[in-house]
This record gives structure tokens, sequence and C-alpha cells, in this order.
């Protein structure tokens, strides 16, 4: 884990990538880093929900986070266990109170995300009553955090393939969180928020992935005010985000990015003529995971 991250990416884990012997355009033999994906299924007490394909860490917060972003879970409060069994490759969360996971289920349906990606349609109405709070975004911030982020070393610089997204303070990088699909990235980072009880409202949620109308909805649901990306938006991506107030920035490289939606809580601090062009190697790992 590197140290300025209260968790951070784990490149040398062997369980998260292998070697794969291939040939490149010359015909010549290479051996590449390829990453590991294995299924994780998540059952809330006795009723199994879904199954993800996913790296394999952290498969507790991954569970508690997919649960509580799709309004299947009243709290941590509710939460009685999280039980992990690594040899059946599932996911146990058990709660206090029923659910209604029965209802839920026969509105989910299936979205353009990566590995899983699953909405459920009440995941709309879930926005009617977000109140988003009114904190200011520096481009300073922004700056240093993709700075940062950009060159520690990660799955996302070794191999590729994979979406990163990382739970951000200010210019300080917090949680960061990698995997196959950016939805599992981001339950992630929920599933530690609400473990750990950590205040959404001064926080920034920095993501490798396209700015779709998921995520910006889960981002909304975990009470962040501040979603940016390396990649583009989709056009109701953009839309949420301007009915729940909530700040867009994509397109994000290098000294340039757009802001789509909830522009007001920008603060012009930093001058982008000063700041250095972004190394192409960035650039490359950025398009092969977009």
């Amino acid at each position: 884990m590197v140290e300025r991250f209260l968790i951070g990416p784990d490149p040398g884990d062997p369980r998260l990538t292998r070697a794969v012997e291939g040939t490149d355009h010359t015909g010549a033999r290479v051996e590449a880093r390829v990453v590991m994906e294995r299924p994780l299924t998540i059952y809330l007490n006795s009723q199994e929900i879904v199954t993800a394909m996913t790296i394999g860490d952290y498969p507790e917060y991954l569970a508690l986070g997919f649960l509580s972003n799709q309004g299947m879970l009243q709290g941590i409060a509710d939460v009685t266990g999280v039980e992990y069994d690594d040899d059946l490759q599932v996911v146990v969360v058990r709660t206090a109170s029923r659910t209604r996971y029965e209802e839920k289920l026969k509105k989910k349906t299936r979205t353009s995300g990566c590995a899983v990606g699953t909405v459920f349609g009440d995941m709309m109405e879930g926005l009617e009553g977000v109140s988003l709070p009114d904190t200011e975004v520096r481009t300073s911030w922004l700056y240093a955090l993709a700075h940062q982020i950009n060159t520690v070393p990660s799955l996302y610089l070794e191999a590729g393939a994979i979406h990163g997204t990382v739970l951000c303070q200010a210019d300080r990088p917090l949680i960061y969180m990698e995997d196959v699909g950016r939805h599992n990235a981001v339950d992630k980072i929920a599933g530690w928020m609400l473990q750990t009880g950590c205040d959404p409202s001064d926080k920034i949620l920095y993501t490798t992935g396209r700015l779709t109308s998921e995520m910006v909805i889960k981002c909304a649901l975990m009470g962040i005010p501040a979603l940016a990306s390396r990649s583009g938006f989709t056009a109701w991506g953009v839309e949420i985000a301007r009915q729940v107030g909530l700040t867009l920035i994509g397109r994000m490289r290098g000294k340039r990015f757009l802001c789509l939606a909830g522009e007001e809580r920008l603060v012009r601090d930093a001058d982008s003529a000063a700041l250095p062009e972004e190394d192409r190697r960035h650039r490359r790992k950025s398009a092969d995971a977009d």
C-alpha cells in the first residue's frame, strides 16, 4: 500500500495479475501482465442478489457498497455481519431487519457499464431527497490529485484493462480502489465509507471511467458533491448531475478539463499555463482503460 493513501493499489499482489506469453506486432515473443477476474456472488441474508466479475480484493467492501448503492440496506446499524468465503467466492451480508429485495430484484435492469453494471428502477427515486452540500472544489486540488493518482504505481498503469476510483479530500487522495468494472471500484469505496462512517460532504470522487448515469447516481447517493474523470460524459449522466446539483468534471487530462454541471462550486485558483504537460505513458494507459 502506498503511504499517501489510507488504502492504495497493490500491483505487486500475485492474486491480481498473472503473466501471459504472446507475440507483439513484429512477431517477437513477449510476456505481458494481465488482470485476473473472478466471480463473486453477493447474498443479502438468504437471498442471492448478484454475481459480479471482480479482481477479488476487498470483497466485503464491495458487497456492502453494492447493496447500499442499490438501496437495499437501511444503514450500517442494521448490518449484523458480513461473511466472506474465499473457497466459494461468496459474501453474505446479514441484517437485523427484513428487506425489500424481492421487489427490487423484479425491477433490475442491465446498464451499459463494464463487468456487472446493474441499476434498479427506484434508484432514481432515491435521488429525490438528495441534497448535496455546497462545498468548494479548487482547480489546484484537481490538478494535484490528477498528478498523484496518475503517477502512483497501480494495476491501471501496470496492466491496463482496469478502472480506478479514488476518494479524495481537498488535494489528498484517501482511498484508491481498482477493478475490472468502474461500478465495482465505486462500490468498494461506498462500502468502506459505510463501514467507517466517513463524512462525504467535503469529498471528491475521481474515476478513470466514463461519467455515465449510474456513476453519477451512485456518487450522489453516497452524498459526494463532486465527481471527476479522465474520461468523457454521457448525456444522461450530465442531465442527472445538473438535476441533483453535482459538480461533474470530465476529460481531465494534463492542463485541460470540462465542467458540464455544478460549475458554481469551482474555485479557479490554479494557473494552467504553469502546469507541465501530461506524460504520454499516462495518456496511453488512460485510452486503454476508457
